[in-house]
């Protein structure tokens, strides 16, 4: 309340101690309105004529921020504060809203105190939201159509949706947007694009608002796949199902009948490229022959090696002396 009374009474003091002088001046470059993002600052730029003596900033019809000749601005807030700049035409006053946010939206006022000086702007503060699509590729067969959602959440005012493919704008016929505002005041929209692909592209859902330099965007690849394509893959999978399923049963088939558990065959001896014939073996104690005990011909240097361990069932040797 004492702010207020301050700004009210500054202009009246100055009023009355200044009586038949005639002093007069004007307003001779208005502030433009404004559209900001939230979290941004906001500029206004008032310019009055030479001999100004009071110059005095409102906000929704309160006062902010006055600026006196010669004394310069009295800024009783942090986040509105100003920038003066003088030259041989008059006095411009720049007045920074700091950090701006959604409810800062409303009419600046730029007033001299005098009949009829007064000049009116307006803030617009929006909101940046979100923008996304669910999935960001997608596989399509020949002769599909899909539809692609493309979602903006809590923007303010809602934005503008538009789809480009590759570099060219989709007719607005081939997808329909949808908007709904919140319990907070933040809109959304919903877009869904329907398509029926010929060829594998990249879309882009596009969403804009008059705040934002450029548009915000989500991207999608669609993988487009021809039915020749399709039916090879299917076949193929359906070749590999059928030979498992054959494999299965003809193994079921040699199972059936008797069998010759001891049978093994001679290519199957070795017990090293398959160690499940060792299993086979007759158990016996086994033990370990050095190789150089071993008696080798020049021929079988040329077979494969075998192990040095060999199962071996000892013979005890009797050796007898006759005379």
């Amino acid at each position: 309340m004492e702010r207020f009374l301050k700004f009210i009474l500054l202009p009246l003091i100055l009023t009355a101690s200044l009586p038949g002088l005639g002093f007069c001046y004007s307003i001779i470059n208005s502030p433009e309105n404004a559209t900001v993002l939230a979290g941004s600052d906001a500029r206004f730029n008032c310019t009055v004529s030479v001999g100004w003596l009071i110059l005095i900033w409102l906000f929704n019809g309160n006062p902010v921020l006055t600026v006196i000749n010669p004394q310069g601005a009295i800024e009783t807030s942090d986040r509105f504060t100003s920038r003066n700049y003088t030259s041989s035409n008059g006095f411009t006053s720049e007045l920074i809203i700091h950090n701006t946010q959604l409810s800062d939206s409303g009419k600046i006022e730029c007033s001299t105190q005098q009949p009829n000086e007064s000049s009116f702007a307006f803030l617009s503060v929006q909101v940046n939201g979100s923008l996304f699509i669910k999935n960001s590729t997608l596989t399509v067969t020949e002769n599909k159509t899909v539809e692609i959602v493309c979602e903006a959440l809590e923007w303010a005012p809602a934005p503008d949706i538009a789809w480009m493919t590759n570099d060219s704008f989709i007719d607005k016929s081939r997808y329909v947007t949808q908007q709904s505002q919140g319990s907070n005041g933040l809109h959304n929209a919903l877009s869904i694009l329907t398509l029926t692909p010929v060829d594998t592209e990249i879309l882009t859902c596009l969403a804009d608002i008059e705040a934002l330099p450029n548009p915000q965007n989500a991207t999608v690849t669609v993988i487009f796949v021809n039915s020749t394509m399709g039916s090879t893959y299917e076949n193929e999978i359906r070749k590999v199902s059928a030979e498992k399923k054959k494999d299965g049963n003809l193994g079921n088939r040699q199972r059936h009948g008797s069998e010759n558990q001891g049978y093994i065959p001679e290519e199957l001896w070795n017990t090293e490229e398959d160690p499940r014939i060792y299993s086979l073996l007759p158990r016996y104690p086994k033990f370990t022959v050095r190789a150089e005990d071993l008696h080798t011909s020049s021929a079988s240097k040329v077979q494969p090696q075998r192990p040095t361990d060999y199962p071996i069932n000892p013979k005890k040797i009797r050796n007898m002396t006759l005379v």
